[in-house]
């Protein structure tokens, strides 16, 4: 037996021979405990929860040691935030701007560069107020490059570890959640760069971008046969490398400038010889520039399969790079016969998209960069805000290690006087305790309310959460932390301590009370002395008693109030015990709906009195009925009324069902469609009204008659009909009923009928065969019509947590509707059901309705299109298909977030997703479901550009997409 239920056992023993009446206030202290010995440190390990003396290992370790100050506070050290000495300054991923924090940092490390665009004027004059800077506006650059300068200077002088970019981010309004091509972006920004920078005066300004980055390649083709060497002259920022195949940065350098051959069909026009001839091709690099950027082509494009693939191929290169035999000099030297050697620090990657180099040159580098000074006074603000900040952050850490220390002369003082002995104590929460000792939490007042029995008084059953201390240290809690109620010795319930002896007591003469009452069952009452008890209630009356008898001995969830601020829902816990207290009422089983005795005898049997005697024992609130109660008067003028009703609803129902058989079997209905050649007339009803009459009829005595036609709920207020002739053939269908004129004549006589609407078939004109018209009365509504449509459509665009359909195609398979046809059937549809092809793609708002036999709600006017609305829900459900997956989404929701979604659910990422919907794309990000026609229900196709292999380049080859929109709508683009 574990120790906790050891000690439940030995705080109630005592109960097993004293009675109710005899409980004395030492038995209450011994329910609650109170005799059991405080445990003490270094013996007992943990907190025993069953013992209210034990104090040990509720948090008190971490105060009566050695206390290291840095416990005291989650601040770090501010410190830690500042820049090293003699290193560089980092910069914030704002989530997926790695390609631009790259890029920042490799520029600033070119010091042409920087010293080119400190050199820019800047413009923000209404800033600068004389030689000083305004203290109350924050400095906010106009210009890229203002805000590259103030970039630069806050990398170069800044206190700071990092810097946060997020102006310059949001300047070129770049999405910082989406990861884009990092060579597109150099490609572009260096343009964008340029572009500004060719606006400049200081032609060192000016030429900046060309001097560091620009070199010159000519494209030289030599005709075979007369040796004429044709060359055009290009500019170039960088060189694009193809690395398929190759293992080293000198081996795709070489690709790169190696011969073509034009040869057949490739043939070179030569001007000398005016006519087609084998020549051969190639790129001589005429120049370099300062700044070499070597892009890796790791991805290209695959005609096959229309998308980009990345190689993942190990490219080895060195820190230094030997461009001199590559380079074509004016008088040709050795150089360019010899192999490029290799240089030192030798480096392999599989990952790396762009190498850049620095020339080399004899003359010294000049490695001092000045600020100027108006970016240096913002740097120095700047330093100040920063440090400013450090004092902020080391004070509050000083006043956290005081507030610390206080606390840890505070516990070491009281936790010493916690225990009771024999002096005057008081009970307190064991949680409060803890939450005193947590250092991480301030200290709430006490609250013992969640400890409460219904007498206001301290639970027993709570004791296992309660600590007793001593009354001292209590007197230094309430007087710091307040709270209540105080839980002093008068707070043992004795009330609570004699009711659990009664429990006990009965739980342990159950068994032998169970076989007294069988033999007294057994014996046949006579005369007047018996009970009437229900036969339910006698087969369980022995699990019941068990039950309610647990629920009161150890039901510990009892209380009436909130422990530390969590407050407990006494309007749901009502709700709940008065659930579980009618299923556990004893002879509620024979009480009829007005509280008296049932009249029905098969329910019930009489017991002796001595039976009930025992019984009551254990179910004392039980309702009794002696043998001569009568049964109750109210049922019995109910149930001969019941009779007659039934009587009469047989009679009713046999009346209709023999005037109008077809109608409740449903043969031989008319139809639209097919309209038959024996009448020209044919009325309308609604369908709901069919299928309840059809309900009464087969079950008269459980349904009330129908006794009116409701064909106000086929009108609009106008009344006008709201159907098209057309449509009642098809999609609202559905929603009528159709009815012979002799089933008319006769629905008059059954039924009262508000509004009688019907279809008229005219002959129009002399030409044989003449035009038929079908004519309603009352005629169609044209705008209430048109208004519907309106709703039915807006409800399909302004749903809010309806479920859509992601099917995921795999291997390059598309889901189409006419091979997967069941992607689009309900598994509620009949063959029937399905609806026949459109003729000239006319296409149904209500494709695939269904009759599913769903029970449908009463159409009035005012619940039309809320009918309409669960029409259209039934008629599109869709069943699920191997690699489908459901989602909750709404119409406010952007593409994005649907995306996410999708992300989680099939683990594709976002920007690896092709979607469609109907054959088309769904590619706006931005736009909303609503505005790109997905409706509840819809199935939409995933394509994922997963990586595949390669094997035929016999390489690691990984297939990914690559986002076609890029930069477009940011400033790189002009935007």
């Amino acid at each position: 037996m574990a120790p906790r239920l050891q000690l439940e056992k030995a705080a109630w023993r005592w109960a097993e021979t004293v009675r109710p009446e005899e409980v004395s206030q030492e038995h209450i202290e011994t329910a609650y405990r109170i005799w059991l010995e405080p445990c003490i440190r270094g013996v007992c390990r943990r907190n025993c929860k069953g013992n209210p003396n034990c104090l040990v290992g509720i948090g008190e370790h971490i105060w009566l040691g050695e206390i290291d100050e840095n416990s005291f506070h989650n601040i770090d050290d501010p410190n830690c935030e500042r820049r090293k000495k003699n290193s560089f300054v980092g910069l914030t991923n704002l989530g997926a701007t790695c390609y631009v924090n790259t890029f920042l940092q490799v520029w600033f490390l070119n010091l042409e560069l920087r010293q080119a665009l400190y050199l820019c004027p800047s413009t923000c004059s209404d800033y600068v107020m004389g030689d000083s800077i305004q203290e109350e506006k924050d400095y906010e650059p106009q210009t890229i490059c203002e805000h590259l300068q103030y970039l630069f200077a806050l990398l170069q002088n800044s206190n700071r570890r990092y810097i946060d970019p997020s102006g310059f981010v949001k300047a070129l309004g770049l999405d910082t959640g989406q990861q884009q091509d990092a060579q597109e972006f150099s490609k572009l920004f260096m343009s964008l760069l340029e572009d500004t920078l060719s606006k400049q005066k200081n032609p060192d300004v000016r030429n900046i971008v060309q001097q560091q980055f620009c070199g010159e390649y000519a494209y030289v083709t030599v005709c075979n046969q007369c040796g004429r060497e044709s060359k055009l002259l290009s500019k170039f920022y960088e060189l694009e490398l193809n690395i398929q195949g190759h293992k080293q940065l000198t081996d795709c350098i070489s690709e790169f400038l190696k011969e073509e051959k034009l040869e057949g069909d490739n043939r070179y026009f030569c001007e000398n010889c005016q006519s087609k001839q084998n020549a051969t091709r190639k790129i001589r690099l005429l120049s370099l520039p300062c700044t070499l950027n070597l892009q890796l082509m790791r991805f290209v494009f695959d005609r096959q399969t229309g998308h980009k693939k990345k190689l993942n191929t190990y490219i080895g290169f060195s820190e230094i790079l030997d461009m001199e035999p590559y380079v074509e000099h004016k008088e040709p030297s050795k150089s360019q016969t010899r192999k490029p050697k290799c240089g030192k620090g030798t480096h392999c990657s599989r990952n790396a998209y762009m190498l850049v180099y620095r020339l080399q040159t004899q003359e010294k580098p000049n490695t001092i960069v000045q600020v100027p000074a108006f970016l240096q006074e913002l740097v120095d603000r700047d330093n100040s805000k920063f440090e400013e900040w450090c004092i902020e952050m080391a004070e509050m850490r000083k006043q956290s290690v005081d507030k610390g220390k206080a606390k840890h002369e505070e516990v070491k003082e009281l936790y010493q006087r916690l225990p009771a002995g024999a002096e005057p104590y008081e009970f307190v929460s064991l949680e409060w305790l803890q939450k005193w000792l947590d250092e991480s939490t301030p200290t709430k007042p006490i609250d013992n309310h969640a400890c409460l029995c219904s007498h206001d008084k301290l639970h027993p059953d709570k004791i296992s959460i309660m600590k007793r201390i001593s009354e001292y240290a209590a007197d230094i809690f309430y007087s710091r932390y307040g709270g209540g109620p105080r839980l002093t010795v008068k707070a043992l319930c004795k009330e609570c301590v004699v009711e659990r002896c009664r429990v006990l007591r009965l739980k342990n003469q159950l068994n032998e009370d169970y076989k007294t009452v069988n033999n007294l069952l057994k014996a046949t009452v006579k005369g007047n002395d018996g009970f009437w008890v229900g036969k339910s209630s006698l087969r369980s009356w022995r699990q019941l008693a068990l039950e309610q008898l647990d629920e009161q001995d150890g039901d510990v969830d009892q209380s009436n109030g909130k422990m530390n601020g969590n407050t407990l829902n006494k309007e749901e816990s009502k709700e709940e015990r008065k659930e579980e207290e009618e299923e556990l009422n004893f002879n509620e089983d024979i009480l009829c709906p007005h509280g008296e005795l049932c009249i029905s005898e098969n329910e019930r049997r009489l017991v002796s009195k001595d039976a009930w005697n025992k019984l009551q024992q254990y179910f004392p609130k039980a309702p009794e009925f002696p043998s001569y109660r009568e049964c109750c008067s109210q049922c019995k003028i109910l149930e001969r009324e019941g009779e007659e009703n039934e009587a009469l609803h047989k009679m009713i129902a046999n009346e209709q069902k023999t005037s109008l058989p077809n109608l409740f079997q449903d043969k031989n209905r008319p139809c639209l469609s097919n309209w038959p050649e024996d009448t020209d007339v044919l009325y309308i009803v609604s369908q709901f009204f069919v299928e309840e009459w059809r309900k009464f009829v087969r079950k008269p005595t459980r349904c009330s008659p129908v006794s009116s036609v409701g064909n106000s709920a086929l009108l609009c207020p106008h009344g006008g009909l709201m159907f098209t002739f057309a449509s009642m053939t098809k999609e609202d269908s559905k929603l009528i009923a159709l009815i012979w004129p002799g089933e008319w004549q006769m629905i008059q006589k059954l039924f009262v009928v508000d509004h009688v609407i019907k279809i008229t078939r005219t002959e129009v004109g002399d030409v044989n065969p003449s035009e038929t018209q079908y004519i309603s009365e009352p005629k169609l509504c044209p705008e209430c019509r048109e208004g519907l449509l309106c709703q039915q459509q807006r409800d399909l665009r302004e749903y809010t947590q309806a479920t859509i359909y992601v099917h995921k195609v795999v291997d390059n398979k598309k889901v189409m509707k006419d091979s997967v046809p069941e992607l689009n059937v309900s598994s509620s549809e009949t063959e029937e059901d399905k609806e026949e092809a459109k003729p000239d793609g006319e296409k149904d708002p209500d494709f695939n309705q269904s009759n599913g036999g769903t029970k449908r709600q009463k159409i009035t006017h005012q619940n039309y299109i809320a009918y309409q609305k669960q029409v259209i829900r039934r008629s599109m459900r869709h069943r699920k298909v191997r690699g489908e997956k459901a989602l909750l989404v709404s119409a406010n929701q952007t593409l994005k977030e649907l995306k996410i979604q999708i992300m989680h659910a099939f683990s594709v990422a976002p920007f690896d997703q092709n979607l469609s919907i109907d054959g088309k794309i769904l590619s706006d990000d931005c736009a909303t479901l609503g505005t790109l026609g997905v409706i509840p229900e819809s199935v939409i196709l995933l394509k994922a550009d997963e990586p595949i292999a390669d094997y035929a380049a016999m390489d690691d080859v990984m297939q990914v997409c690559m986002p076609e929109e890029g930069f477009k709508g940011t400033g790189l683009l002009g935007h």
